[in-house]
């Protein structure tokens, strides 16, 4: 790590983060270092300009994204450091590039397809689509990689469900959303995945308009009807609601699986006591490092005063949800895997405003997913050692790429 000079005596040196791939489940090491040492501390990526603060601590982290005086919205088209070659933020950003009220207001639309009614048909139509799955797995014969077999093809199925897409063309809609969330030098494939992703809600928000239905494509289309949200704000929504219910799902749900199999005694726990199930996702969902580096950064509209340190007026502010996550002051021993954990919950789907849309699906998906992998398949196990494992390699989004098992 290289430690840079800085003119402005009060604030801590500038830090060089270069946000390594890192071996499967491994803690980042700048990450534990700063969270100890400097939990307030500025940081240098490897693209983009200038600096930003990094927040590690929980508390801190929560304070962050719920201040109102720190602003996503003034992110776009203004240059700062970043993981990514491609600038994430443009003058066309979406849904997590904008503020209160207009974020409360889209947010609201999107809140009318996760009804009581929606959410009640989606727990059924999950666990017969992961069966049928695993039926293919199990027919098939041992040993499978688990990934190909079901946590790939489920949570696409699930998001498409949800948003409206007919099932015979899930498996088109499958195919660009990893290249959606890579940090890789490829922005070419990524503007490619993106261009078709959004041709492909377009033309699904034009047939609701003419063949209304109770899904998020039917809500959406019917508030652009009525002049409540534009289209462009219609295809934010639907895009958000995508990534995260299908890439940011099969990455996290096979990495909770990948824990479970490294952790044979809690495994062999989950088969003998399956209604410990939901409490064993919230504690994945904490101990699993689910993404690489930081996400969305936050500009200060003022001067705010965070652990001991001025974050000025238009200064960068990142926050790290996977520390806050491994804070020992409010995870003790936060490095073990512990489904009796009490306190508070854990900042995987983010926080405030902008708490993740798909929140209430992933978690159902998770528990789906181990519950019935588990009933059917009580002795699985690693087809391969721990560290064969293979992971996916400058992705945002950490997970494991193959996830070969036998029973």
């Amino acid at each position: 790590m290289t430690l840079e000079s800085t003119s402005a005596p009060s604030s801590p040196a500038i830090r060089f983060w270069p946000v390594e791939d890192l071996d499967r489940l491994t803690p980042d090491p700048f990450l534990d270092e700063v969270l100890r040492d400097e939990p307030v501390t500025r940081i240098r990526l490897p693209y983009g300009s200038g600096h930003a603060w990094l927040v590690t601590r929980y508390e801190d982290v929560r304070f962050v994204t719920s201040d109102p005086r720190f602003s996503r919205e003034q992110v776009v088209g203004r240059p700062v450091t970043t993981m990514a070659p491609t600038p994430v933020a443009s003058h066309t950003a979406g849904l997590q590039y904008i503020d209160p009220p207009r974020h409360t207001r889209l947010r609201r639309v999107v809140a009318r397809a996760f009804t009581a009614r929606s959410m009640e048909r989606l727990r059924p139509m999950t666990e017969r689509i992961a069966n049928q799955l695993l039926d293919a797995m199990e027919e098939a014969g041992s040993p499978a990689d688990l990934m190909e077999c079901l946590h790939t093809p489920l949570p696409i199925a699930v998001v498409c469900w949800f948003l409206g897409v007919d099932e015979g063309d899930w498996r088109a809609w499958a195919g660009n959303s990893e290249a959606l969330l890579s940090k890789a030098d490829a922005k070419e494939r990524n503007q490619a995945a993106r261009t078709a992703t959004r041709d492909r809600v377009v033309g699904l928000l034009r047939r609701r308009r003419d063949e209304p239905r109770d899904d998020l494509a039917g809500v959406l289309a019917e508030a652009t009807a009525s002049g409540e949200i534009t289209d462009d704000e219609a295809i934010s929504l639907a895009m958000a609601v995508y990534v995260s219910g299908g890439h940011a799902v099969r990455n996290n749900s096979g990495s909770m699986m990948y824990a479970l199999l490294t952790h044979p005694e809690q495994l062999e726990r989950l088969c003998r006591e399956p209604e410990l199930v939901p409490k064993a996702v919230e504690e994945l969902y904490r101990y699993v490092p689910h993404r690489n580096g930081v996400g969305i950064p936050r500009i200060a509209l003022e001067d705010v005063e965070l652990g001991g340190h001025l974050i000025k007026e238009g200064d960068v502010v990142y926050n790290a949800y996977v520390a806050a996550n491994r804070d020992p002051e409010v995870f003790p021993s936060p490095d073990e895997l512990d489904f009796d954990r009490p306190g508070p919950g854990h900042l995987a789907f983010g926080n405030g405003p902008h708490f993740c849309l798909a929140a209430l699906m992933a978690r159902m998906e998770a528990d789906v997913m181990i519950t019935t992998v588990l009933r059917r398949f009580p002795d699985l196990r690693l087809a391969v050692a721990p560290d064969e494992v293979e992971f996916q390699r400058e992705g945002l989004i950490r997970g494991p790429r193959t996830l070969p098992v036998r029973w």
